[in-house]
């Protein structure tokens, strides 16, 4: 599949000494909650509320109608590809966002350590968010007593809480294993070499590698079995820089976002998780960069916890914290989100998410507040999430011309 529209803009772009920021509130999408409003209507957003009344705003798709991203196709659109023609497991954006070393002919796959029943069915996908102490007392646990299949290596690492990453390291290991995080309670973890994966020796070698791992586990409380999910290669794709003509830097707490940011060229510049921190280090970048993506997670973690007081509360740190990104003067400013995340369904979804554009040569203001209804009449419209950074390229200056 031709990336068309991507390599339109690659070759339109042009360096200039302007900064774009891109302000990415984790799943801030949400739905209408009963009639009670979504979580941004319900919050108190002053500094977003003032932001939008100068600014442009819309919705964009993460992925197409109808379809819910996962985190890594969410952001790989904010960066301008398209997740329908560019995509990778989770496995990568974790290890790349660990700063592990992955080889040509590494296969890695995210891990969640979960908590099975005993009869072996899931009741707790997250294994109560275990903390990072347990999970690398967990991980040395499997380490020290996995045997591992002739020529090949497993490989573990702690990502965070209950996050962790495994790497198949061997020749001849492909993609081609089912996922076995079921996506929901009350069942067991699905089979890695379930059709169309049955015929696959590397979904077999993971198969032998999971029935060892739950019994290594089994006297564990919490986390005592894994769901893996993700699977995938290192790919070979244009960076963001060749594609816009920026110098990126992304600020980012999470390993995984750093992840989707070094898989597309980004440098790292700071690893804050407080609203405030990413704000400040997102001004900071500025100073040595033209382009900064800055992450802020809570609010999807809220989200996928069912609280929707507490997204409310992390959408107002926010908001209290918008000044200290301000005071750095970007020249054009996109706040917006991954996906959304309503907190009634505890999970991502497939809901448009809003988007604010502050910058030059815009047709006014749309509103006097930063929210998904009055993003839905902004003049940006509903479009791909793909499209964002072509917009904010052309309201920076960055874009030339096209044809005569």
């Amino acid at each position: 599949m031709q990336d068309t529209y991507g390599e339109l803009i690659a070759s339109l772009a042009k360096e200039t000494d302007t900064r774009i920021v891109m302000l990415v509130m984790d799943g801030v999408g949400d739905v209408d909650n009963g009639g009670k409003g979504t979580a941004l209507q319900q919050a108190r957003t002053p500094n977003l509320d003032a932001l939008a009344a100068r600014s442009a705003l819309g919705l964009h798709v993460p992925v197409a109608n109808a379809v819910t991203p996962g985190s890594g196709p969410g952001h790989l659109g904010l960066f301008g590809y398209d997740p329908l023609i560019y995509q990778v497991g989770r496995g990568v954006l974790g290890a790349l966002g660990l700063e592990f070393p992955l080889e040509k002919r590494d296969v890695a796959a995210r891990l969640n350590f979960c908590t099975l029943d005993a009869v072996g069915n899931v009741t707790d996908r997250r294994a109560g968010r275990i903390g990072d102490d347990v999970n690398r007392r967990v991980l040395q646990k499997i380490r020290d007593n996995l045997k591992c299949p002739v020529g090949v290596e497993v490989l573990f690492e702690t990502e965070a809480e209950h996050r962790a990453l495994m790497v198949l390291r061997g020749d001849g290991l492909d993609e081609n294993v089912g996922e076995t995080d079921p996506q929901t309670l009350g069942v067991p973890p699905l089979s890695p070499v379930r059709p169309p994966h049955e015929n696959s020796r590397t979904a077999k070698i993971v198969d032998d590698v999971l029935k060892q791992v739950h019994k290594i586990l089994a006297d564990e409380p919490k986390a005592n079995m894994i769901l893996a999910r993700g699977y995938a290669k290192y790919p070979a794709w244009p960076t963001f820089a060749q594609r816009t003509k920026l110098n990126p830097a992304a600020v980012a707490g999470y390993p995984m976002y750093r992840g989707v940011a070094r898989l597309v060229g980004m440098s790292v510049a700071a690893t804050p998780t407080t609203a405030k921190d990413v704000c400040i280090e997102a001004g900071k970048a500025m100073a040595n960069h033209t382009f900064v993506f800055a992450h802020f997670k809570y609010t999807d973690k809220t989200g996928e916890d069912g609280d929707l007081a507490a997204k409310i509360q992390r959408i107002e740190e926010m908001d209290a914290a918008l000044p200290h990104l301000l005071a750095a003067r970007p020249d054009v400013l996109l706040v917006t989100g991954d996906h959304s995340t309503p907190p009634s369904m505890k999970a991502h979804s497939w809901h448009p998410v809003p988007v604010l554009l502050a910058g030059p040569h815009l047709r006014g203001g749309d509103g006097r507040h930063f929210d998904e209804v009055s993003c839905r009449s902004g003049q940006i419209g509903t479009i791909p999430a793909c499209h964002l950074i072509a917009l904010a390229l052309t309201h920076a200056g960055k874009l030339e011309k096209f044809g005569a």
